[in-house]
């Protein structure tokens, strides 16, 4: 890992530490050939300010793709006015400028890349005029250097932007195998709900009405097998309402970490606490003797409980609530009441009393939702244990 970041920061810099390594040794330069014959003629502190504003530009490159060369070029005309040896004796200096014509030609916008060369060749006629050793030969070789570095520039910039756009159609591509990915699991999951509600939902219908038919018509001393076929009703009926739970996962995969693990009756008081912290205070009572209840029915009151009071909070403006879970003979029944001024129909739950009244009905339950006449909005729900 650190060797990568190690090499991803020399790819990034390596041209920004030839350019400091540049600035070091163009400032020697003008110190030691300061006054020898074709070197620099001074004075020494313009020189080195000169090289400075020449080079430096070069690290704001990034910024300004455009301004930075044209800082150079800017520099290297205005030193020759003062000193005009300075520049075509210098090294670094006709390495920074063969950079910043490298750096025109990078410009993706092909005008500015254009109006870089011409900037740059009117900034060498500007130096050669300015020299006194110098003629058109040499404007015509320096012309084409920096004609030859410009279109080095182009061709580079032109493998970057293709490289860039190979990248980006490799993350497209990505990004599409994934969308595919996720819709044919979708499309499979949905496939294999409508398998289980088609195929094993309706032979296990059947297996439970036949069992409850079949124990109707037993004869009263047949009690063994009344109750061997009781128990195959119920443990029907139950996998018809786990069943039709899995469906429901599978055609709403976004939902399946919400219901797993699942929730029971014995977790209810940690719902009402999450609710009180969410603002809402809520009273809980339980009445009867709480008995274990199978666990599709556990899993639909719990369920029923946290709808009433996610309505209640995000809908009914309620300043209080009150959770009764009331335990009879053969039947639990569920309360969730506010004094609130919503509706309370649960319209932005995603399930709503339309949900609701699904989970109860597949336990042969009963559901009532309405208005209480002091006020508020109540939800009752009795399910049958047996």
């Amino acid at each position: 890992m650190k060797k990568q970041h190690a090499l991803s920061l020399a790819r990034r810099y390596w041209f920004d530490a030839l350019v400091l390594v540049g600035v070091g040794f163009g400032l020697a330069e003008v110190v030691i050939n300061q006054g020898h014959k074709n070197g620099p003629e001074g004075p020494l502190w313009f020189d080195v300010l000169a090289m400075l504003a020449i080079t430096l530009p070069l690290f704001l490159r990034r910024r300004f793709p455009f301004g930075a060369p044209v800082a150079v070029g800017a520099a290297i005309a205005a030193s020759s006015f003062v000193d005009g040896h300075l520049i075509p004796s210098g090294l670094i200096t006709n390495l920074a400028a063969i950079s910043a014509f490298v750096l025109m030609g990078m410009l993706r916008d092909r005008t500015q890349a254009i109006a870089g060369l011409a900037y740059g060749l009117g900034v060498a006629a500007i130096v050669i005029h300015n020299d006194p050793n110098a003629g058109a030969s040499n404007f015509v070789f320096i012309s084409l250097v920096f004609a030859i570095a410009w279109t080095i520039g182009l061709l580079v910039s032109r493998k970057f932007h293709e490289a860039d756009e190979a990248r980006e159609r490799a993350i497209e591509a990505e990004r599409q195998r994934e969308v595919r990915a996720r819709l044919a699991v979708s499309d499979e999951r949905a496939r294999i709900a409508r398998e289980l509600h088609d195929v094993v939902g309706h032979s296990v219908s059947v297996m439970t009405v036949q069992a409850s038919a079949a124990r109707r018509l037993l004869r009263p001393h047949q009690d063994k097998e009344r109750e061997a076929l009781l128990v195959v009703e119920k443990t029907g009926r139950e996998a018809l309402a786990e069943m039709r739970r899995m469906v429901g996962v599978l055609r709403r995969p976004e939902e399946a970490p919400a219901l797993a693990p699942q929730p029971s009756l014995e977790q209810i008081e940690g719902l009402i606490e999450h609710t009180r912290e969410a603002g809402l205070p809520v009273e809980l009572r339980i009445e009867g003797e709480p008995i274990e209840l199978p666990a599709g029915i556990d899993l639909t009151a719990y369920r029923l409980v946290q709808e009433g009071l996610t309505n209640t909070l995000k809908h009914a403006r309620a300043q209080r609530a009150e959770v009764v879970v009331r335990y009879e003979d053969g039947y639990v029944e569920l309360t969730v009441s506010d004094d609130g001024q919503a509706g309370g129909n649960g319209g932005g739950s995603g399930h709503g009393l339309v949900g609701m009244q699904e989970r109860v009905h597949v336990y042969g339950g009963e559901l009532e939702a309405g208005p209480r006449p002091e006020g508020g909005f109540r939800l009752r729900a009795r399910l049958p244990v047996a």
